[in-house]
């Protein structure tokens, strides 16, 4: 595998790097609760777990 002679300067490094930039998160609204929430996760609201707008898991009390 090929190494380079020489190194590679600070600002010809920066150049290549600058695509790499961070995106925001994509928020959807719920159907069934009308919360805000991050696409393609399951959330919580009001103790539920929800996933596409169903319930997919609820807290129980531990006793």
């Amino acid at each position: 595998m090929p190494n380079p002679k020489r190194r590679h300067s600070q600002q010809r490094s920066a150049k290549r790097r600058t695509h790499y930039k961070a995106e925001g998160v994509t928020l959807s609204k719920d159907s069934t609760t009308g919360e805000m929430h991050v696409r393609h996760r399951a959330h919580v609201s009001e103790g539920k777990l929800y996933y596409k707008g169903k319930v997919v898991a609820e807290k129980s009390p531990i006793k």
